[in-house]
């Protein structure tokens, strides 16, 4: 009779320990930006921020939509990333610096966490949405990285939409490119302090995109148009897999956006996943140690967002601002623009 009722105790406190088993369910989100600067309120009108965040709102719910539907985050990135390649008001696509030559130059990559399978383009004068081209270099070739007009009749033959160049000028930029060719044949001691921070802001400009779905896989993708004003075809971090783009399904994805000469001379966005796996850091402890302890150190400056494999985000920042939004797998969105938000 004893050894009955202690089995049926036994019996009753190992359900009772299971009914409590939580059952983690699998996660995911995602995470853009849309360039890192000095963003300051008095410089933005209502109009202008409100333009901002309804096209980081637009572009991230284009992801999250796909994430939730069971899409790959391969797919997330790139519709996302689609989206701000269209709109006038970033530095990729449609709104797309200009060169020395008054010319588009267009620079792209993406990375998978699952197969560490990237693909890189830069240089491209009349691909419509680079980061697909950049996908495809992954997809469809033997190699990792494409420029220049190879690059540009790559994509044609893969069948994606061709432009021509003229499609990507917009007015903002032309005038901008007028204003620091006229700066540099002018003494820099001449010029006002607006206009030497108005210059420094035109270093650099880049949207990017790093997603989680629902079966574990990172993917990281970013886009843009460079450096305006920028000479002999120079390429900065963003096509570049390991400083402006980097996914590792045992660490993280990141999409780095930034003066690109610092931030490939850091290897920015390996180093945060170096960290992570080597050293066991957080995606923020690792993302904060790169960019001011690292990056800030050389002289460079610029923003990264992430997210981990365990749907942990991160949206760091050594600048005033950073163009950026977050969505969770509840639907949780933020979209915020300067640095103290």
């Amino acid at each position: 009779m004893k050894k009955s009722f202690l089995l049926s105790l036994l019996i009753f406190l190992g359900c009772k320990e299971t009914s409590e088993i939580v059952v983690q369910r699998p996660t995911f989100g995602i995470v853009i930006h849309g360039g890192a600067g000095t963003i300051l309120r008095k410089n933005m009108t209502p109009e202008k921020e409100a333009n901002y965040r309804a096209v980081l709102t637009e572009a991230i719910q284009v992801g999250y939509e796909i994430l939730k539907a069971g899409g790959s985050s391969q797919k997330a990135v790139e519709k996302t990333i689609h989206i701000m390649e269209d709109s006038p008001l970033f530095n990729a696509g449609k709104g797309a610096v200009l060169n020395a030559n008054a010319s588009i130059e267009l620079d792209a990559s993406f990375m998978n966490g699952k197969s560490l399978d990237a693909g890189a383009i830069s240089g491209v004068r009349t691909v419509k949405h680079p980061i697909s081209a950049a996908i495809k270099v992954m997809e469809a070739s033997p190699h990792v990285m494409l420029s220049g007009s190879g690059a540009d009749i790559f994509a044609s033959e893969q069948g994606l939409e061709i432009v021509s160049p003229e499609y990507f000028y917009i007015e903002r930029r032309i005038n901008a490119l007028k204003q620091v060719q006229e700066a540099e044949h002018a003494k820099q001691t001449t010029l006002k302090p607006q206009e030497k921070e108005f210059l420094k802001q035109q270093l650099y400009g880049t949207v990017g995109c790093v997603a989680l779905d629902l079966s574990g896989n990172l993917a990281a993708g970013t886009s843009t148009g460079g450096m305006t004003n920028k000479k002999w075809n120079r390429i900065g971090d963003a096509p570049i897999i390991g400083a402006g783009t980097y996914a590792n399904n045992a660490t993280c994805a990141i999409s780095a956006t930034g003066w690109g000469e610092f931030f490939i001379r850091s290897v920015v966005a390996h180093d945060i996943s170096a960290l992570m796996e080597y050293k066991g850091l957080s995606i923020q402890e690792a993302a904060y140690e790169v960019i001011h302890n690292k990056v800030a150190k050389l002289g460079g400056d610029g923003g990264v967002v992430g997210i981990d494999r365990n749907g942990n985000v991160m949206m760091e920042m050594n600048t005033p601002g950073m163009y950026r939004a977050q969505m969770d797998a509840l639907g949780n969105l933020k979209v915020k623009i300067y640095k103290d938000e």
